[in-house]
């Protein structure tokens, strides 16, 4: 009799403890059935299926392009905390500060005030001496330069002439004219000419 209620044993389910397993998959078959499905089965496992693009099922028949998928952009390295030497500038402040008021309570000189901190981060332009951060810096420079390249053009640009009689005496420097009324106006700090 069979575990379940109402369904005897018949020849079939006698035959199935004749049962084999597939090479490939492992699975038991009846050894008749073995024979079909062997073929079947190293047939499938040894094809390497390809990934179902659904995007590419969607598309077909449209007008749409396929849009192409960008890379992933490189995470740029992200740069160390120097958050230390930041609470030592700001213990450095707050101490100063303190002193500042003490001194205004007390009626004393005020002290020298602390050193101005320099941040590692910044960038010097070779040209003020400023610093600036990376992004600033870069824009910084480029102006920087051309404004020196302007001044040292500008420079070389301005003539000075001097033209004097008994009457009236001119005075070009840099490009700026001086009469001597505004020598008495006190306009011109010194002015030296000497006859030849």
């Amino acid at each position: 009799m069979s575990q379940i209620p109402g369904k005897e044993l018949n020849g079939t389910t006698a035959r199935s403890q004749d049962l084999a397993p597939c090479t490939t998959c492992g699975r038991h078959f009846a050894r008749d059935v073995l024979l079909r499905h062997d073929p079947i089965c190293k047939k499938v496992f040894n094809k390497k299926r390809k990934p179902f693009n659904s995007l590419k099922q969607r598309l077909q028949g449209t007008d749409i392009t396929t849009v192409k998928k960008q890379p992933p952009q490189k995470k740029q390295p992200v740069k160390k905390s120097n958050w230390r030497q930041y609470h030592e500038d700001f213990i450095n402040t707050i101490r100063s500060a303190k002193q500042v008021t003490k001194a205004l309570k007390e009626g004393r000189p005020l002290p020298p005030p602390p050193p101005p901190s320099i941040n590692p981060d910044y960038i010097q332009c070779p040209h003020c001496s400023r610093r600036f951060n990376e992004a600033a810096a870069q824009r910084h420079i480029r102006f920087c330069e051309e404004q020196a390249a302007h001044r040292v053009a500008a420079k070389t640009t301005r003539k000075t002439s001097i033209t004097c009689d008994y009457v009236n005496c001119v005075i070009t420097l840099m490009g700026i004219m001086y009469s001597p009324a505004d020598h008495q106006q006190g306009f011109i700090d010194t002015i030296t000419i000497l006859k030849v």
